[in-house]
């Protein structure tokens, strides 16, 4: 068996197509131009790419994008400050905090400033509060992402086995919720849980979020599993990036496959797009 890829590039494309419908219909029939603010703060490399990876995206599909680069010795009163001018300015629909912030920043209490209308990054305690609630508006980018991958694909979750490696809050916990919602019935897995392999090897489906390279083994994959790769890694001394899961060996026994880079990044940046649309569509 050789696994067929799921191509959230590919995917991801068509969405940011959709978007840029939906945006020029926003402008001519409201007069409303979705618009993204995001605050950096620091200079950390990976989120400086990150940042400006979004603000391209969002002008590409006709929005408007701020990236606010704050210094990183900000204080938690000024990054506040910031977020609490942008949720009174009603032409911004979406606001979001890059992550990671300073050590010295509390992030939850900043994330918590972020007015629950405009927390597109889904990841507030509000907003994950909602989600366990099943009332949410707004659900964490990668983990909306992946059930979208999912859907755009035809797989089936209601019933399915599904096992999430992670428990970080903005992807292992909320796509292991996301996935309970459409009525999979979920295992989260994490660095003390017991006979890892054994665990991977019930899943119908697998979402990796461990951020650990090529930690799960092929040889762990059930015959014809769907495998989410949500892990992205650099292999020291090369250009080559890796998952979480050993790819290779994985492919020959899983259904569907994610690829890294590929699958799971570009469908993240896509759904911040689409709910800074929704939120705009509501204000309209």
């Amino acid at each position: 068996m050789q696994a067929k890829i799921l191509d959230g590039s590919a995917t991801a494309k068509q969405i940011r197509a959709e978007l840029t419908e939906r945006v020029e219909k926003l402008k001519s029939e409201k007069g409303v131009t979705p618009r993204l603010s995001v605050i950096l703060v620091g200079t950390d490399p990976a989120s400086v790419t990150y940042t400006r990876m979004k603000k391209k995206a969002c002008e590409a599909t006709g929005m408007i994008s701020d990236l606010i680069e704050m210094p990183a010795e900000s204080t938690q009163g000024q990054v506040k400050d910031v977020i609490k001018k942008l949720n009174d300015d009603s032409s911004v629909h979406g606001i979001m905090v890059q992550h990671p912030v300073p050590s010295h920043l509390d992030e939850l209490d900043i994330l918590a400033t972020v007015a629950v209308e405009k927390d597109v990054d889904g990841i507030s305690a509000l907003s994950l509060g909602r989600l366990v609630l099943g009332t949410a508006d707004f659900l964490s980018c990668t983990p909306l992402g992946i059930v979208t991958l999912l859907e755009k694909y035809g797989i089936e979750t209601k019933g399915k086995e599904a096992v999430v490696v992670g428990r970080s809050i903005i992807l292992g916990k909320p796509v292991a919720l996301a996935l309970l919602e459409r009525h999979a019935t979920v295992t989260i897995c994490h660095s003390r849980t017991q006979n890892l392999p054994d665990v991977v090897g019930r899943a119908d489906i697998l979402v990796a979020a461990i951020g650990k390279p090529e930690f799960i083994k092929g040889s762990w994959i059930k015959e014809g599993a769907v495998v989410i790769d949500a892990g992205y890694n650099k292999v020291e001394g090369t250009s080559h990036d890796v998952g979480d899961v050993e790819f290779d060996a994985a492919a020959q026994r899983a259904g569907y496959i994610t690829p890294v880079p590929g699958g799971v990044g570009p469908m993240t940046i896509a759904m911040l797009l689409s709910q800074t649309v929704k939120a705009a569509e509501k204000y309209a």
